[in-house]
């Protein structure tokens, strides 16, 4: 793995005070009027939703996919952000410690830039991606491309949260297990059978329906139909009310090998804000490290907590080491941190993955369980997927976040930060700051 300097970070971080970090920017990078794959362009205009609009409307097999293009373009001028107003009036606020020991110089708050798609919101697009055969899954073991929407309702027609979703084969075998969120939707996943139940439940409150489907018929796939992606549909309703949770649990889990050394940065100078803007009323955060077999440690995780300050100097102690080949131990920080952690049973459940390379391939077994494991709990995965990393850790941040409801998050070569990354294989989208984007995702998952 590339091992980034620091004195090329703040470098970089010098020529960067210059750039805003609220533009807005999209890839209209997909679709084009007749719904072919074209070569991406950026531009200022439009938004992932006009892609979504169009997405379902096939490829031309012809058009270049991994081709994205990097055009330049004259950055907007935007107003400070609030974060980085806070810093200059109260530097301490970015710091997180009263030590002036462990006190030191952090970049500026709020430049890293990234994206956000969401699959599952985008699934006509994603389907074709499937079907013509321009990604493939399975991926470290999971292979989210049989779903089966669950649609579940209260007794009043509102939407029902945090219901417990199972869906089993005609035999009676479980096959996956969720839970729905604020707009009742849970996301389940078969095995490419057309004909499954699912019952959904909530205290005492429980109904079994059966979904079935024609299949992929009229999919461009033909060799076969089980690899083509589909989608089912169920809708419940229960004689009960929907009974949102107020309490958050968000974890975030870092790779701190020698290639991280920029996010490293953003969170040693970010987490006190982001914190500050969440805030701790019925909110619990943890902080998790790992880096590989062979380093100074494989995994370093801490329980959830309310106690800020104890986590940004554990964050402050943390350094960029390590990692000699490309994967890393994803797997063993994954099932640490799913299965051993104190989430509450009764919470909005986020678990932010930041990093740059794939598990192990011997380990696809490991991170199949614990992703299903996050599932069952209601454990949203959220991957934030840094520079230098390549497709297969592309595919791998967005197949779990499929399976657990989460959404895909990318830094983008906007701030100038660090080394390139790589274009996702997806439609259009806004640059923000990851700041905005972190904030605005815990507010659209709370309850």
């Amino acid at each position: 793995m590339k091992k980034k300097t620091l004195c090329i970070i703040m470098t970089i971080l010098i020529a960067a005070s210059a750039i805003g970090c609220g533009s807005v920017v999209t890839n209209e990078s997909i679709t084009d009027a007749d719904g072919g794959m074209t070569d991406g362009t950026r531009k200022s205009t439009g938004t992932g939703a006009e892609t979504a609009a169009t997405a379902g409307a096939g490829f031309d097999d012809d058009a270049p996919v991994m081709n994205i293009t990097e055009d330049s373009y004259a950055a907007a001028d935007v107003e400070a952000s609030p974060m980085a107003e806070a810093a200059e009036t109260d530097p301490s606020a970015v710091k997180g410690t009263d030590d002036e020991s462990e006190k030191r110089d952090l970049p500026e708050a709020g430049q890293l830039t990234a994206g956000e798609w969401n699959d599952n919101e985008n699934w006509g697009f994603f389907s074709n991606l499937v079907n013509s055969g321009k990604i493939a899954f399975p991926s470290f073991g999971l292979d989210p491309i049989h779903r089966v929407t669950v649609e579940a309702k209260d007794k009043s027609g509102k939407p029902l949260a945090n219901a417990k979703a199972v869906l089993t084969d005609k035999s009676g075998k479980t096959l996956f297990s969720g839970v729905t969120n604020k707009d009742g939707i849970a996301y389940l996943f078969g095995n490419g059978d057309n004909s499954y139940d699912v019952e959904v439940s909530l205290g005492s409150a429980s109904q079994k329906v059966s979904v079935q489907g024609g299949g992929n018929s009229g999919q461009t796939k033909t060799e076969d139909v089980k690899d083509n992606a589909n989608d089912l549909n169920a809708q419940v309703v229960l004689d009960t009310d929907s009974k949102p949770y107020k309490a958050m649990d968000i974890m975030f889990i870092l790779d701190t090998t020698g290639s991280m050394s920029d996010e490293m940065l953003f969170l040693q100078s970010e987490f006190t804000a982001i914190t500050q803007e969440i805030g701790t009323t019925d909110t619990r955060y943890a902080m998790n490290f790992y880096r590989d077999d062979g380093d100074e440690y494989i995994t370093r995780c801490n329980d959830f907590t309310t106690d800020i300050k104890a986590i940004q100097k554990a964050i402050n102690n943390e350094s960029a080491d390590g990692g000699g080949d490309y994967p890393e131990a994803v797997a063993e920080v994954l099932k640490e941190s799913v299965s051993n952690s104190s989430w509450k049973e009764d919470s909005v459940k986020l678990a932010f993955l930041i990093f740059d390379a794939p598990p192990h391939a011997e380990k696809a077994q490991e991170i199949a369980e614990s992703v299903t494991a996050a599932t069952e709990k209601g454990i949203r995965i959220i991957p934030v997927i840094a520079s230098d990393s390549d497709r297969d850790t592309e595919l791998f941040g967005r197949a779990a976040a499929i399976y657990t409801g989460g959404t895909y998050v990318f830094l983008t070569d906007d701030s100038g930060i660090g080394n390139s990354h790589e274009e996702p294989i997806i439609g259009s989208y806004e640059v923000k700051s990851l700041y905005d984007t972190i904030i605005e995702i815990v507010n659209n998952y709370r309850q």
